[in-house]
């Protein structure tokens, strides 16, 4: 696992300088917060540090301004957002090392919260720069990474700074995204169901070889469905398909063979006439649909959304699990007449929760998803905060911004044990 703050002595957190990497890269129009979600999830650790007197110093990104000052990305609109959260004023500082700012956090009150500038203005910072690291560091006296979204990238302020700093921790929210994404997905109620979506199978190669393993059962919808499917040898039109990673869905197919693991894909789906509505900008309304079998899509339509009986297979199997790993929208969901499919699986998972199931979402699409069709957090288990972070830690892949902090153990990623395999077998042969 991983020490976090709750590990330490509250002595070791009583007026000490607490240098807090958060991730506030939160999305903005006209220098207005449009959703504040990110700076909610980092609440429970700042108000932990505020109750033990600790003198918080925040550090976060916003957008890529690739090492130079850029004043949209100034994180002003963070600081005001984030006083409204706390009840209590942030201090705000316009840079984020130098002697004066050092000053500066000595000045600071116990249970003080300061926010620095945006830590992608200096080159240091994504360079994971010894000497700028050693001089963030001198603005603290220990470490607390709880920007798990930020994880999976070796910057200043994610590692090279743990080295300069001692505890150097885990924050609550990045041990409550370890917890749910490993040893909870390791040690599931089963039946345990993975649903993975999205355009590309590349991008998902290596999350479902290690979910093969761990899994009674895979649904995998959304466009990289036709690539499993045309390897199958169905006929997909001109839908998605990754024509150089056929052989990787046979393997993966093979591999699940191996493992006992149901692999489920879209009996039918709603197609559109061969033409990029992207590119047109249409609505929904002008966007004409029909349902077709996913293996005998015509020449000239493509495969846009799961059809109406794939729906049905797919919230029967959610209703019939435990736990559920939701990763990829199941269609085109942004336009209307194509969201049908990712929202029957959100709203089965918000059943399955009511009803005691364990739900996780991670992946930045699932996300926007949820919002769209008005999901909050607290209809499911656990929404993951990182996009990238979580795809690479449910790969088996090591952090660099979680390996770097005290107690660190791999183990958190171990093999989850698989029962008597009755669930998967059933699943198949409905299927066939």
């Amino acid at each position: 696992m991983v020490k976090t703050i709750k590990d330490l002595d509250k002595k070791e957190l009583g007026s000490k300088r607490v240098l807090v990497r958060v991730d506030f890269n939160v999305p903005l129009r006209d220098g207005v917060i449009t959703d504040d979600s990110r700076i909610v999830a980092a609440l429970p650790s700042i108000k932990y540090l505020m109750a033990n007197n600790a003198k918080i110093i925040l550090v976060s990104h916003l957008g890529r301004p690739k090492g130079q000052v850029v004043e949209a990305l100034r994180l002003n609109p963070v600081a005001t957002r984030l006083s409204e959260l706390l009840g209590k004023a942030v201090i705000k500082f316009d840079t984020a090392t130098g002697a004066e700012l050092v000053a500066k956090t000595k000045a600071m009150k116990d249970a003080d919260v300061a926010l620095l500038e945006n830590i992608r203005f200096y080159p240091g910072e994504e360079a994971n720069d010894v000497d700028f690291a050693k001089e963030l560091s001198e603005l603290a006296d220990l470490y607390v990474n709880d920007a798990f979204g930020a994880a999976h990238r070796a910057h200043a302020s994610t590692q090279a700074v743990s080295s300069y700093l001692s505890p150097a921790v885990a924050g609550l929210l990045m041990h409550k995204e370890v917890e749910m994404l490993g040893s909870k997905l390791n040690h599931p109620e089963r039946p345990f169901t993975a649903i993975i979506g999205g355009a590309k199978v590349s991008s998902k190669i290596s999350v479902l070889k290690k979910l093969v393993p761990k899994v009674d059962t895979i649904i995998i919808g959304g466009g990289m469905a036709f690539t499993f499917l045309k390897a199958q040898g169905g006929q997909i039109g001109q839908s998605i398909c990754e024509d150089d990673h056929l052989d990787t869905a046979r393997e993966i197919l093979s591999l699940a063979d191996q493992f006992n693991t149901a692999i489920i894909l879209p009996t039918d789906n709603k197609t559109t006439s061969n033409e990029n509505i992207f590119e047109k900008h249409q609505t929904s309304d002008k966007i004409e649909t029909e349902t077709c079998a996913s293996n005998q899509i015509p020449q000239d339509r493509q495969g846009m959304d799961i059809g109406p009986e794939s729906v049905k297979q797919f919230v029967k199997i959610i209703t019939q699990s435990k736990t559920i790993l939701w990763n990829g929208p199941m269609g085109v969901f942004e336009y209307d007449v194509l969201e049908n499919g990712t929202k029957a699986v959100a709203l089965a998972l918000v059943e399955l929760t009511s009803k005691g199931g364990t739900t996780i979402v991670g992946g930045g699409d699932s996300v926007a998803a949820l919002e769209k069709f008005g999901i909050s957090k607290n209809q499911l288990t656990h929404i993951s905060t990182g996009g990238g972070a979580s795809l690479e830690f449910l790969e088996g892949k090591t952090l660099p911004g979680l390996a770097c902090l005290d107690g660190y153990s791999s183990s958190t990623t171990e093999e989850a044990e698989k029962p008597h395999p009755s669930f998967a077998e059933e699943l198949k042969k409905a299927s066939v």
